[in-house]
């Protein structure tokens, strides 16, 4: 059957995308499925590849990045290169006075998703851009826009999950290498 296959790296794994016409999905999926089998083949969904590219800290546009964003605030600073004009180099601080941080919590069955508050030295000072489950690491991962000099590496802070503070700390991404 005619199907394209793309290698995609943003679960931080080998992995591939394919594609065919409906007409083919039904017995694209059964080939794999029994040929893979023996090999130990899992099937993943949507959660699982969220899960992995949090592990390995890969960001998400929309959640993770945006056009309010700088590639220096999201951690991404290596991409750029500053020997080269480009359009908006002069707005770029390597130095910026936020960042984004990966951040664990405490209690592995609180997971934050998306836009729950995160305290830092008792007050609010962001909120959670993504986050979920790591099964991997087996622990609860969240990113968020931090002060810059006050979320180094073994920080405490709060995110608040479903009411409840809980604690937390910035960890050195990422979290699964």
């Amino acid at each position: 059957m005619p199907v394209l296959a793309l290698r995609v790296t943003f679960v931080g794994e080998h992995g591939w995308e394919l594609y065919c016409s409906s007409e083919y999905g039904l017995a694209l999926w059964q080939t794999l499925w029994a040929a893979g089998r023996p090999h130990g083949l899992v099937a993943g969904g949507y959660r699982a590849i969220d899960s992995l590219r949090l592990e390995k800290g890969y960001r998400v546009w929309g959640a993770d990045l945006g056009p309010e964003t700088t590639p220096y605030e999201a951690g991404l600073g290596f991409c750029v290169k500053p020997d080269k004009d480009f359009l908006g180099k002069d707005a770029l601080d390597p130095r910026p006075a936020r960042r984004l941080r990966c951040l664990t919590l405490d209690d592995p069955r609180a997971v934050a998703l998306g836009n729950e508050p995160v305290r830092l030295a008792g007050r609010v000072v962001s909120r959670v851009t993504s986050g979920g489950y790591g099964y991997t690491a087996r622990a609860s991962i969240a990113y968020a826009y931090l002060p810059a000099d006050e979320s180094a590496p073994g920080a405490p802070v709060e995110v608040e999950v479903e009411g409840r503070w809980v604690p937390g700390t910035v960890v050195k991404g990422p979290v699964v290498p």
